[in-house]
């Protein structure tokens, strides 16, 4: 099993677990209508918020199939975004990226940095092969985001999806260990 350190730092940001003062920085972002576009729920209310924060906070390892990582990204002392870690086989390990960012931070960089973060950590515990991303494909910042890191473009999948009262396509990117060694040297 691999378990998430306390904290990770890049230079500007720090990837952690969720805490109970999160809170008013989630509704922000959680609360947004451009925020949730892609995303598998509507504009949250502040006790829904409450609630799902409830659920991210508490113990962080990847092992088995179904583990999941929900980890705040810092930025100034403030939550800006989130970053989801899933086991999706820990057989076959593979893992699945999500992220989530407030649109006040975008076109930072930020995204990126963190993301990268935590795949460097994701390779390194030695329990990943693989890690897959998917995107509505009307999303172009998330499929660029996979593309930037050096995930590769695997599918598109036609009308896959109902989503939100109308037919969705959806990307596929994937990166593999080695390749993210290659590039990242992590």
């Amino acid at each position: 099993m691999a378990t998430f350190p306390d904290q990770l730092r890049t230079p500007r940001l720090v990837l952690r677990r969720y805490r109970d003062g999160d809170l008013e920085d989630l509704v922000a972002i959680e609360s947004d209508l451009e925020v949730v576009r892609y995303l598998y729920w509507e504009p949250r209310s502040r006790e829904e918020v409450a609630t799902a924060l409830a659920g991210r906070i508490g113990p962080a390892s990847l092992g088995e199939d179904g583990d999941i990582l929900q980890l705040a990204v810092e930025h100034g002392a403030r939550v800006v975004g989130e970053l989801v870690l899933w086991t999706r086989s820990a057989q076959h390990q593979q893992a699945e990226v999500g992220f989530v960012f407030s649109p006040r931070h975008r076109g930072q960089g930020l995204a990126t940095e963190a993301t990268a973060a935590l795949l460097d950590w994701a390779f390194a515990s030695g329990r990943i092969h693989r890690v897959f991303g998917r995107a509505d494909a009307r999303n172009s910042a998330s499929v660029a985001l996979m593309r930037r890191l050096g995930m590769r473009e695997e599918a598109l999948l036609r009308e896959n999806e109902w989503f939100k009262g109308e037919w969705s396509d959806e990307v596929v990117c994937a990166v593999l260990a080695a390749d993210w060694q290659d590039v990242h040297g992590g």
